[in-house]
């Protein structure tokens, strides 16, 4: 692998790409320390240090590399646009303009990717006006009193919210450039990059709370987490397909054989999105109703928002099994494929084409999709048992599971590829021999 890295950077327009890669990177991290116009950066630091990361506003602090909590540019992040993709996505089977856009190739992309850009404008004024909001009343913090805007009249605020939307502007127009210009997909690299620049001061955290041991153990479980999430993550069911020899003029064309992929974990880490969005809606609505302590207000900060509460665990479990059901059936149409099968002359070995081969399609993807969904459920779990068999406390995070492993993996290993593809295309031998 360390050959094949430096096959890499050897080859100069590679390298090139490898190096803006890093350089949009890096001011993208800055922007993601620059505290916003009229934010007391002072007392923001002093609030942090008691905040409970694991309220409403966890996920996406997550996605953020911790900007959000720090009223920073960039303090959106890239969660704006990864909810616009997935709703535009979503639209997709329910608008029929929009099903009709994706079946026009790129032209039709083209316009899909406009309407997500506007999407993801108005939804990153929505959330930084929430936000603002919140932290101009004091309950973005919890307890924190301090004053985190000092000089709260309207202009300061608009100037917040104005900045904050321009930052998720340029967040867009990065993770663009990084997929034009550079490795791998932009938006994914850098929910990596946010993700991956957390882990040092979870680990920190970690060790001095509870020492070396507890630390070494965290680390080795770690390890043994990826390893799981990389094997599961590669895993694929994949059917034979053959294609019948056809006549086209004078020439013989079809007559070969390939299979239809379809993987274990088909749904991706979007089923956990929205699973933990779901889940904290109920704490988002107590918030706005106030800081009382009425009897369902106790109950949702107790068992619901409470990460190591075991109804919060087992209703989280539930949603991450329905949703992963729910967004397979909406993305992967099985009539649809098994039409273009037909239509190109496809067929499954030993199934009649057409309406046999959809029944048995759903019939492989229902039984690969229970131990997917199974096992998106245990590993978003996993920092909740954490966090009960240590008695932590919401405010520690296990930096090994749930979300972020699932995002970091998948990304790492998209981009592994993309490279070894292109060392391929040059002759090198790749990461895999």
């Amino acid at each position: 692998m360390l050959s094949a890295f430096r096959s890499a950077l050897a080859t100069p327009d590679l390298r090139r790409k490898i190096l803006f890669t890093l350089g949009i990177i890096v001011v993208y991290r800055v922007g993601a320390l620059l505290p916003s116009p009229g934010v007391s950066y002072p007392n923001v630091q002093k609030c942090l240090a008691d905040v409970d990361e694991g309220g409403v506003y966890g996920l996406l602090n997550l996605f953020s590399g911790g900007a959000l909590l720090q009223l920073s540019v960039f303090a959106l992040g890239i969660m704006p646009y990864i909810t616009a993709s997935i709703i535009i996505q979503l639209l997709t089977v329910v608008i029929p303009r929009f099903e009709q856009l994706k079946k026009e190739g790129q032209a039709g992309q083209g316009k899909l990717t406009q309407y997500t850009r506007y999407l993801t404008i108005a939804l990153a004024v929505l959330q930084a006006t929430g936000i603002v909001a919140m932290a101009d009343r004091g309950q973005l913090f919890g307890g924190c009193q301090d004053d985190i805007i000092p000089d709260s009249n309207v202009f300061k605020l608009a100037v917040v919210v104005i900045t904050m939307t321009a930052g998720t502007a340029l967040i867009m127009w990065f993770g663009e450039l990084i997929t034009e210009r550079g490795i791998g997909n932009g938006m994914s690299l850098l929910m990596f990059v946010n993700i991956a620049a957390r882990i040092p001061g979870e680990g920190a955290a970690i060790f001095s709370g509870n020492g070396a041991m507890v630390f070494t153990v965290v680390c080795v479980f770690g390890l043994l987490i990826i390893a799981s999430v990389v094997f599961i993550e590669q895993g694929q069911r994949r059917i034979p397909v053959q294609y019948a020899k056809r006549m086209i003029g004078r020439r013989m064309y079809g007559g070969t054989s390939t299979y239809l992929p379809l993987k274990v974990n088909q749904a991706g880490v979007i089923p956990v999105i929205f699973a933990s969005s779901l889940l904290y809606l109920p704490d988002l609505i107590s918030r706005l109703v106030g800081t009382g302590t009425s009897g369902w207000q106790r109950f949702i900060s107790d068992h619901i928002v409470n990460q190591s509460s075991p109804i919060h665990i087992a209703i989280y479990f539930a949603l991450i099994i329905f949703f992963t059901y729910f967004y397979i059936t909406i993305t992967f149409n099985v009539n649809e494929r098994a039409d273009e099968m037909r239509k190109f002359g496809g067929f499954i070995p030993g199934i009649r084409p057409g309406r046999p081969t959809s029944e048995y399609l759903s019939f492989v993807l229902g039984r690969i999709t229970l131990p997917g969904s199974l096992y998106l459920g245990i590993i978003a779990v996993l920092p909740n048992f954490f966090l009960e068999l240590t008695g932590q406390g919401q405010n520690q995070n296990f930096p090994f599971g749930g979300t972020a492993v699932l995002i970091m993996v998948g990304v790492g290993l998209d981009t592994v590829k993309q490279i070894e593809s292109q060392l391929m295309q040059r002759n090198y031998e790749g990461f895999l021999k």
